[in-house]
């Protein structure tokens, strides 16, 4: 994504070699802007950023623990929980959401 090339040109990380090409960079999954010299101009992205959520649809839920669960020893294990509806795991893993 654009927003995760958008570092400040001195905490820059390089992620090339000298004298590669925009293309090249970008095939590699490195982001490239050659406008400041003396910094790289192939360099590695910001981390993307995630968040962990509890999934709302019931029939999505994939099982993070065992019959008979306590809701403070699923969270324990960093699950989540909800004792509805019946016929699914009621502890859960989250799924992550790129913001």
């Amino acid at each position: 994504a654009k927003c995760q090339c958008k570092v400040v040109p001195r905490e820059r990380k390089n992620c090339g070699y000298p004298g590669i090409s925009a293309a090249e960079c970008k095939k590699i999954g490195c982001c490239f802007n050659a406008s400041i010299p003396s910094v790289p101009w192939c360099y590695s992205p910001k981390p993307k950023k995630v968040r962990k959520m509890c999934p709302n649809d019931p029939y999505t839920r994939i099982n993070c623990g065992h019959p008979g669960i306590k809701p403070r020893e699923c969270t324990k294990k960093g699950c989540c929980f909800r004792a509805h509806p019946a016929g699914v795991p009621w502890c859960f893993y989250h799924r992550v959401m790129e913001e």
